[in-house]
């Protein structure tokens, strides 16, 4: 616990856009739509949505319930919140996993960010229209863009051809710029800088999407784009109800969906449990969960789905369809170039993955920033210098290895998939049994204007564990048949970069550790003194 008083939030509607700008990010629009058209539309939408009810929306209760629990006991930071609810010398230690998920995503995240920045004003200067023309000069007979510049222009503003080629890059100087932005907001705190912020930044993002979605509903043909989108599809030597159920039946895909609710939600991050964690004994915590998490639907579902693929769809062909970097930073600007008005649509598109990246890395440093406080007992400003030091090492670890973007890779595998999932199972257990469904529920109640169902407090219990143990076998099975196809294992033990991506991954959780053993030593000490006091 901060000796140095604690922050707190400004409004409620505050802390709302602020959990919201948490999980409204670059997977709305750009991962969401990428998976809804890989796994055959609108048989992705049912994995999708069973994820969210089952998972999803009972956790981000949950977390909310536990974070203002542990609040109302003076911690902020995962490892006190896990400490003050379940009463073991493990629980605040499994709270790294609190730490190094958000903070190491941040390391990467914040590189990704810049990228937007900087196709934003690609689009603002003029540069993106001379790419459209070469590529309109280098194109095939039949084919309306050559799709060669682009890949250049990617290729070169990321470093993605050699290692080190990003640091004289021209994306150097949007990285600094989404760098000292962050921390600037990050410093002045919770209600002065982040809520500020997302008070502004959210309704821009959201007016921006409706913009450009305005833009794509009006296109010619675009009913066509809306059914590759949504339309469930089967496998095409298949009748359409056995293939439909075909394409049920992939695991991967049940993988990729509860995946992408984490991601959406921002649950599994270790970010609510500590944003609710300033909240007031009697704010409602229940409505506020729900009202954030609609949000983020709307801007993922509503937003996200109807303008990526579409487009994409409409003027590239069913083969526009690749991974969240092709779809984002190859595909769109060649949609945007066959476009009417496609720089103001290409404008504001990366103008508003930019918003929702920065309302999503902004949030990402605050759980550790609460547990060096605790911890060291430290300020803010200390808090923040030491974070962004580390960071500072990390992004700068992965924009040097930037060939293939292989060490952004790494980080992203082993953080934001496989300790999001750990985090998650543990946050599970943590609510369903060891602070127990009667009390999570209770705490869910006070203060609340809506009724949420019991049925939650039985899901967080039985349901998602079995659920998520599910989810994660068929992911280790995956990984593991991976394995024994292409000996990958041994191709990683090969890579050098791969295998320092993992021990830089190993530092930071060590560095985390030891805060959290001085931070348990100081919480132990101060319940001494208030035994001895009383």
């Amino acid at each position: 616990m901060s000796e140095h008083g604690r922050d707190g939030w400004g409004t409620r509607l505050g802390v709302i856009l602020a959990v919201m700008g948490s999980a409204v990010g670059l997977g709305n629009f750009l991962r969401f739509p990428g998976l809804a058209a890989q796994y055959e539309g609108g048989a992705f939408m049912i994995p999708y949505f069973v994820a969210l009810f089952v998972l999803g929306l009972p956790l981000a209760w949950g977390e909310w319930a536990m974070g203002r629990f542990g609040g109302a006991r003076g911690f902020n930071s995962s490892p006190g919140i896990y400490r003050s609810i379940w009463k073991s010398k493990a629980a605040p230690y499994l709270g790294v996993l609190g730490m190094i998920v958000p903070v190491i995503i941040y390391m990467y995240y914040v590189l990704i960010e810049s990228w937007c920045l900087g196709y934003a004003w690609y689009y603002l200067s003029g540069t993106m229209a001379q790419v459209g023309k070469e590529a309109a000069t280098l194109a095939a007979d039949g084919a309306p863009l050559s799709r060669v510049p682009y890949e250049n222009l990617f290729s070169g503003f990321t470093g993605a051809e050699a290692d080190g080629a990003a640091v004289t890059g021209a994306g150097m100087m949007f990285l600094l710029f989404c760098f000292v932005l962050n921390f600037i907001l990050i410093y002045r705190g919770l209600s002065k800088g982040i809520e500020k912020f997302c008070l502004i930044a959210m309704p821009a993002l959201i007016l921006c999407a409706v913009l450009v979605l305005v833009r794509v509903l009006t296109l010619p043909n675009i009913t066509e784009g809306l059914g590759f989108m949504w339309n469930p599809r089967g496998a095409p030597d298949k009748p359409f109800v056995e293939g439909f159920f075909a394409s049920l039946m992939n695991p991967k895909m049940w993988l990729d969906a509860t995946g992408q609710i984490f991601f959406s939600l921002s649950v599994g991050f270790g970010i609510i449990i500590t944003y609710s964690s300033y909240l007031k004994e009697d704010d409602d915590i229940a409505l506020s969960s729900l009202t954030s998490a609609a949000g983020n639907e709307f801007c993922e579902v509503a937003l996200g789905g109807l303008i990526t693929i579409p487009a994409a769809f409409i003027f590239l062909g069913a083969a526009a369809v690749g991974s969240t970097f092709t779809l984002g930073f190859l595909t769109l600007p060649m949609v945007f170039e066959s476009m009417p008005l496609g720089y103001i649509a290409g404008f504001l598109f990366f103008f508003l993955l930019f918003l929702a990246a920065v309302t999503s890395s902004l949030s990402m440093l605050q759980p550790a920033i609460a547990l060096l406080e605790e911890g060291l007992g430290v300020n803010r400003k200390t808090s923040v210098s030491i974070l962004g030091f580390m960071t500072l090492c990390g992004t700068s670890f992965v924009l040097y290895f930037s060939e293939g973007t292989l060490a952004l890779s790494t980080f992203d595998f082993w953080i934001g998939t496989f300790c999001i999932y750990l985090l998650a199972m543990f946050q599970v257990f943590l609510f369903g049994w060891a602070l127990g469904p009667k009390r999570g529920m209770e705490e869910l109640d006070r203060g609340s204007e809506i009724h949420v169902p019991r049925a939650v407090g039985f899901i967080l219990r039985w349901v998602a564990p079995v659920y998520l143990m599910v989810i994660f076998v068929a992911f280790v099975w995956e990984q593991a048949s991976a394995e024994r196809e292409s000996n990958m294992f041994a191709q990683i033990v090969d890579n050098k970069v791969v295998m320092m991506s993992v021990g830089f991954i190993v530092l930071v959780t060590v560095f985390f550790l030891l805060i959290i053993h001085q931070a348990v030593k100081r919480w132990q000490l101060n319940e001494a003194q208030q035994e001895a006091g009383s």
